[in-house]
């Protein structure tokens, strides 16, 4: 499993699913992501040195994408904590039985990181709140409603 997580307000944007970790499974993850929250140009886009975020394929789309590149520095893997406990949340609350098949899989563990844990769960890393709600609060200080002259 691959996750594009906003780091602000916590919220998976988007993921990809697989057996295996392919350099495709990335580039999944990111389609999805930018189809949901496109990013702004210099947005920076932190990984772990996985051998799929450093291929050339994945480089090529964070550069169209006027992302800048960021990697953990070999055996520091402070930078997927966020991740890390994300998928701890996922076992706990959705992979807690066997799927019948693949699919059932994918299609289950997608509808609870679009629906439950980035709408209903709230993050004890944002103080007890909803990634939704956070999102609104961080775009609200970074541009505030501009006001009008009476």
């Amino acid at each position: 499993m691959a996750v594009i997580i906003a780091l602000q307000p916590r919220r998976v944007l988007g993921c990809g699913l697989s057996d295996r970790v392919p350099d495709e499974l990335v580039l999944n993850a990111l389609r999805n992501a930018c189809y949901l929250d496109p990013p702004l140009a210099g947005t920076l886009f932190h990984s772990d040195r996985g051998s799929q975020y450093a291929s050339d394929d994945f480089r090529a789309a964070l550069a169209v994408l006027g992302m800048v590149v960021s990697m953990s520095r070999k055996q520091n893997c402070w930078g997927n904590a966020v991740a890390e406990s994300l998928y701890a949340t996922l076992k706990a609350d959705e992979a807690t039985r066997p799927y019948a098949t693949k699919q059932e899989a994918h299609r289950t563990i997608v509808q609870y990181i679009h629906g439950l844990y980035n709408l209903i769960r709230l993050r004890s890393s944002l103080g007890y709140c909803l990634p939704t709600s956070t999102r609104r609060l961080i775009d609200v200080r970074q541009n505030p409603p501009k006001r009008s002259a009476a």
